[in-house]
């Protein structure tokens, strides 16, 4: 599938692995609509780089938390950019949330952004793509692994592989295709010591991190593949093999 000229929009796009896909896409020929929820000088910065580019970039505010937002925001891209081709759900929450202390608003807060802004953006995506497209959701080896620690995190990411199987099967029929990938060890948190990575990566079978271009390469290919859908593409160094 051909991106030039088309719009992707990339949720969560101002720092890290958001960024990455969004400048990979922008490479491939997309536009870019760059969702954002506070780093608006980021975003602001990273459509700059992607207009030198040559390409076209906009950003875009939005509290995904908040199913209004979502709808706002997507009416906001249908009238400021070309037809929408490409949407990547990347945008994340990851909060530490242990069992002992879990509440009902930590969980509904997690799964909000996590999983259920994911199926509402599938939803006004698909709407906004009557000729087709590829809807590419960003999972995590948590999805299986099940960390202590993180359940709430863990579980909204096992039930967005869920929806993109869900979704793939719906939307099959209208040539929109939705696929996932699974990141391995990408960015570190900035207060992980040397020991705690060297643990994690004794069960890399690569025995070394990705990188966020990594995921974005992966990205790119997703969305260009025309007759993959419903694939969870694990990019991890052989972590999670089955």
């Amino acid at each position: 599938m051909d991106l030039t000229g088309k719009t992707a929009l990339v949720t969560g796009s101002a720092r890290r692995v958001g960024r990455a896909i969004a400048l990979a896409l922008a490479d491939a020929g997309a536009d870019l609509a760059l969702h954002y929820h506070r780093s608006g000088a980021e975003a602001e910065g990273l459509a700059v780089d992607i207009r030198r580019l040559g390409r076209r970039a906009q950003s875009f505010p939005a509290d995904l938390a908040d199913p209004a937002a979502i709808e706002g925001l997507f009416a906001a891209v249908a009238k400021a950019m070309p037809p929408l081709l490409v949407l990547v759900n990347n945008a994340s929450t990851y909060p530490r949330t242990p069992l002992e202390t879990l509440t009902a608003a930590q969980w509904d807060s997690v799964l909000a952004v996590n999983a259920r802004a994911p199926a509402l953006c599938i939803r006004h995506a698909a709407a906004m793509m009557p000729g087709g497209g590829s809807i590419v959701n960003i999972t995590d080896s948590g999805a299986q692994a099940g960390w202590a620690g993180y359940p709430a995190y863990c579980a909204s990411k096992a039930a967005l592989e869920s929806l993109t199987r869900s979704a793939a099967r719906a939307l099959a029929g209208r040539n929109i295709r939705v696929n996932a990938v699974g990141p391995g060890v990408v960015a570190w948190e900035e207060a992980t010591d040397e020991a705690v990575k060297d643990k994690v990566l004794a069960h890399v079978p690569m025995k070394r991190p990705g990188s966020p271009e990594d995921i974005a390469a992966a990205v790119v290919f997703l969305a260009k593949s025309e007759y993959v859908t419903a694939q969870i593409l694990r990019v991890d160094g052989g972590w999670r093999m089955s």
